[in-house]
This record gives structure tokens, sequence and C-alpha cells, in this order.
């Protein structure tokens, strides 16, 4: 058995609806999964957990004064219903959210480009606003070529409190901008709650070493409104290839598959994994996790979250097999950093696409950018790399996390300010 591309190309295409966490898409996705892993001769496990779910039932915003004009707008995910019924204020469009911006903003609905971070969530909450609104895509979108943004605030924007809150297009917000409204309406209803989400996983045990485990992960969900093909279906496919390689291949040491759920609504399936398979993170050496490859136009990418070793060994290795490649350590947005953050050294290999050859988290993000011989080319190299380390003779790779990767996972998870 070899690494084939044109076989996870055709994964793809299985895949190519939307896979929204804890609506049918995802668990189609995972039916699908589990079906595969079957007939590749092994059997998969299940393991569901609850993540967020919101359902917008009600969101308008209008300009009551000195005109009337409705905008479409897409309410933000859990910022409450305190608007349900509408709430009508005097507006205010903030540049930033500097101090003498928000000298007279208590009381009134503001806008503010682009999105909104925990901290400018904090700040509005603080600064004691009813509503906010934000804006999203292009001035140059339209219905037809772009989707409205729907956007959800997780808990670390609404630890200290909710603020209804709106999005609307960029060219829409230009307009009313320049219309210069006094006052505006705000209504935003919605029903708040959780759903089932789930990991799709299983294992082939080590010949020789089985209690030396390493951990393939990708995640199989995709946003709203998006197919997900570069995001994240091509490392679902590639975790999947390996799953084959291996099973034809037996390895010396015990190899575990993790298809992550939730991943776009912050990591919600690796950080379930690890919070209840505390006792087997002690077997676990390596992570290695695939996020995003495929692109025709691109360049491989190594994201160690590790050693400087670890750079070394897969930059040596590049050059020894002719792959052109870049190696950075650095930490990745990804489902690595649940594992990460328990100390366990973690790769994390993609294919950054080239300048204006992809998108993500949109109705773009397409296979037609996808290739399958780019997909088997980096995949090659990923088994090229699995194979020296789970063959060696003493297990390579240092189970330590350098302090600057401690630093920079911390700050990630929000553990740390600085």
């Amino acid at each position: 058995m070899d690494i084939c591309g044109k076989r996870m190309y055709d994964l793809l295409q299985k895949l190519n609806f939307e896979r929204l966490s804890t609506f049918e898409g995802e668990k189609k996705a995972a039916e699908i999964l589990t079906e595969e892993i079957r007939k590749i001769g092994l059997e998969p496990t299940i393991e569901t957990f609850k993540a967020p779910r919101y359902t917008i039932k009600t969101a308008k915003l209008e300009v009551t004064e000195p005109f009337y004009k409705e905008y479409e707008v897409s309410g933000y995910g859990f910022s409450g219903n305190d608007a349900a019924d509408g709430i009508e204020a005097e507006f205010v469009y903030l540049e930033e959210l500097e101090p003498m911006d928000l000298q007279d903003v208590k009381g009134k609905i503001v806008f503010i480009a682009n999105g909104l971070r925990p901290k400018d969530f904090k700040t509005l909450l603080d600064a004691g606003v009813r509503g906010a609104i934000s804006s999203s895509g292009m001035f140059y979108d339209t219905e037809e070529t772009a989707d409205l943004d729907q956007r959800m605030l997780r808990p670390m924007h609404i630890e200290h409190g909710k603020l209804p809150c709106v999005c609307m297009r960029m060219k829409d917000a230009l307009e009313m901008i320049a219309s210069k409204p006094q006052k505006v309406k705000l209504t935003l209803s919605q029903e708040e709650g959780e759903a089932d989400s789930q990991n799709v996983m299983t294992e082939i045990s080590g010949t020789e070493y089985p209690d030396e485990v390493i951990v393939y992960t990708a995640h199989y969900d995709s946003v709203i409104f998006s197919h997900g093909m570069y995001d994240n279906a091509t490392g679902t496919a590639t975790i999947l290839e390996l799953l084959r390689y291996y099973k034809a291949n037996p390895p010396k040491r015990t190899l575990r598959f993790i298809w992550c759920g939730s991943e776009e609504r912050g990591l919600l399936g690796s950080k379930f994994y690890v919070r209840e398979h505390e006792e087997d993170l002690k077997k676990i050496r390596l992570c290695i996790n695939v996020d995003m490859i495929g692109p025709l136009l691109g360049r491989d990418i190594a994201l160690v979250t590790g050693e400087e070793a670890l750079c070394n060994y897969i930059t040596y290795l590049y050059k020894e097999l002719g792959h052109p490649m870049n190696v950075l350590q650095e930490i990745c947005s990804s489902d690595s950093i649940p594992f990460a953050d328990k100390g366990i050294p973690c790769v994390n290999f993609l294919r950054k696409g080239a300048k204006n050859t992809y998108q993500i988290h949109c109705r773009h993000d397409v296979i037609d950018i996808l290739s399958a011989e780019a997909m088997e080319r980096t995949v090659r190299f990923i088994a090229a790399f699995s194979d020296r380390v789970i063959g060696a003779k003493f297990f390579p790779i240092e189970k330590t996390m350098p302090e600057i990767m401690v630093d920079k996972v911390n700050k990630y998870l929000r553990k740390t300010t600085n």
C-alpha cells in the first residue's frame, strides 16, 4: 500500500458539503469517516461531547432618525436576548476604542469596523454601550459574491457580561456612516444552548513499542456557508491516507488517529480529548497535526511546537529528500494546541496557498484550487518523517516543551495576558 493522491481527492469529493459543528453536516461527515475506517479493516470509536449551538430567530438593524432605512445584518451568537423586543438609541461611530473615543457612548449603540476581539468586547461593556454593530467583508462585496459573516461570541468574550451585537456588510456600513444616522434600532433574538459534536478515532497497535504512542489529528468540521475543502477536508483525507498506509505497513509504535469535531468553535474536539484521556497522555510522545494542504500553488510548511532540535531534524530530512519547504518553531491555531498545552511536542504540517489563490471560512473554500498531486507530494513527506520516528530504535524526540513555546501556548489559551 502506497500513498495515493487520487484516493485523497476522492474523499474530498465525498466531504464536499457544509460541516458545521453540531449540525447534520458534521454528523454526516463523521459517518463517512467511520465507514472509510471500516473499509480499511479497523474499528472506529465515536466520542460525543457537547458544543455550543445557537439559532438566530430575529436580527434587524434600522436607522430611525433623521430618516428610516433597514439594513441586512446577522446576529452574533451568544450575545443574548436583551434586544429581543428591540432597543433604540443614539448612534455613534467609533474610529478606535481609545479613552477619547469612548467619552460619550454610555447608553448608545456603536459601530466599530471589522470584528470584536475579546478585549474590545470588554471595553464596550465597561463603557456602558447598549449595543454594538460590526462589519464584514470588503467594500466591493455583494450578496451574489460574498456571504454576510455569521459570528459567535466565545466564553472569553462574555465572561464579564453580554451585549447585543450584529454584523453588517462593509458596503452597507460605508453607506450608513456616510448618511450620518442619529438614532438606530437594533433587534436581536436567539436560542442559545448546546448540542452533540463528536470525535472519530481509531488506532493501530505498535508491534515492538506499543506503549509509545504517536497521535495524528485533523479537524473535519467547517464553518457556515463553507464546504471547507482546504480547511480542513484536506487534513481529514491526509490522516485517513496515513491510516491506510500504516495498516498495510504495521508500525513499531502505536498510532492513534483522531478526527476532531468542532475545531472551528475553539478546538473543542481536541480539548475534549485531552481532558477525557489524561492517563493516555502519559504514553503520547508526539502529536502530528495536519490542517490545510493541497493547493496547486503554494509552499509546504512545518510548524514545530517543541524543541529547536526537532526543527533541525525536519530540516535535514527535507534537504535529504529534496522536498522544498519551510520549518518554523511556532504554534499553530489548530488541534495540536491542547496537546502542546500538556507538554506533548507537536508538528503541524500544512501547505500555504500562494497569495490570491485561496480563501477560507467562506463560500470560496472550494475544491477547485486543490490538486491531488500536491496533496500526495505533501503526504509522502509526512509519511517519510513518520516512518523515521515510528521505526527508530530509540525514540528521537524528547518529550519536553521549551519555555518559549509554553509562553506562546499560554498566551493563545489566554492563560496569560503578557
